[in-house]
């Protein structure tokens, strides 16, 4: 497999599934996508949880995680990297 192929993550199934319980693993900002919030603001905190909502894919090459973060009544589209099982050990 090339380094370009390894980039892709959609050649495999989606990590998640739907309703899937999930952390984030790092403080997600809004790069200018999500609306009604200024860009830099936090959006999502590390280890906040939330739940798989919906699964898409970005150019075709990235599955993209819809994670419905309950508490901070936010949907946040999040990469693979960027979440966890909740049900794995805390950061």
């Amino acid at each position: 497999m090339s380094t370009a192929e390894a980039d892709v993550d959609i050649f495999d199934p989606p990590r998640f599934s739907l309703g899937a319980r999930v952390r984030a693993v790092r403080q997600i900002r809004n790069d200018g996508t999500f609306p009604g919030r200024a860009v830099g603001e936090v959006l999502v905190c590390r280890g906040e949880e939330g739940y798989v909502r919906d699964i898409g894919s970005f150019l075709q090459r990235h599955w993209v995680y819809a994670v419905d973060f309950i508490d901070r009544r936010a949907v946040v589209g999040m990469r693979g990297r960027e979440i966890a099982a909740a049900a794995d050990e805390r950061p």
